[in-house]
């Protein structure tokens, strides 16, 4: 602890390291994501700008497992993809204003143009590798942290 003391100084200290650590923890390169199944990590690139949401994961042939893509938009509002130039299947997390999973789409089908919509009041998007969120357990209701949530609002903040 180092120069943390003893006692309730002590205590404290400690306390301030952990929150400290737990702030380290949350980068704009990474999201956890929390749930009764437990707690995932993954490392991910942003689409935080129309072109970036554009272009998405079109294209690529591979995505690493631990990987995905965080599309975040400037305020929640109604959004949908397609998978038109999409050569892998992607689950689609829709996450609401706290973080909230409120809607997930399972192995949407390269190539497909059928629109996935996520519903209303959707503030960012999370795509992973098709199939990935059953095998974890990630589901309605789980909870994703990263810095682009409000931390007044999020249900998992920074």
């Amino acid at each position: 602890m180092g120069n943390c003391g003893k006692g309730i100084a002590a205590a404290f200290c400690l306390l301030l390291s952990v929150v400290s650590a737990s702030a380290a923890e949350c980068r704009d390169d990474q999201v956890l994501l929390r749930g009764d199944w437990g707690q995932a990590r993954f490392t991910v690139e942003l689409a935080n700008d129309e072109a970036e949401r554009n272009q998405g994961l079109m294209f690529r042939e591979n995505l690493p497992k631990s990987a995905g893509m965080l599309f975040i938009y400037p305020k929640p509002d109604r959004v949908g993809f397609w998978m038109k130039n999409t050569l892998i299947p992607l689950d689609m997390i829709f996450l609401d204003e706290t973080g909230t999973v409120s809607r997930l789409h399972s192995n949407a089908i390269p190539h497909d143009e059928t629109p996935i919509m996520g519903g209303e009041n959707i503030l960012a998007v999370l795509e992973i590798n098709g199939g990935m969120a059953e095998a974890l357990g990630i589901s309605e209701g789980t909870e994703l942290q990263h810095p682009a949530f409000d931390p007044q609002k999020a249900a998992w903040p920074c």
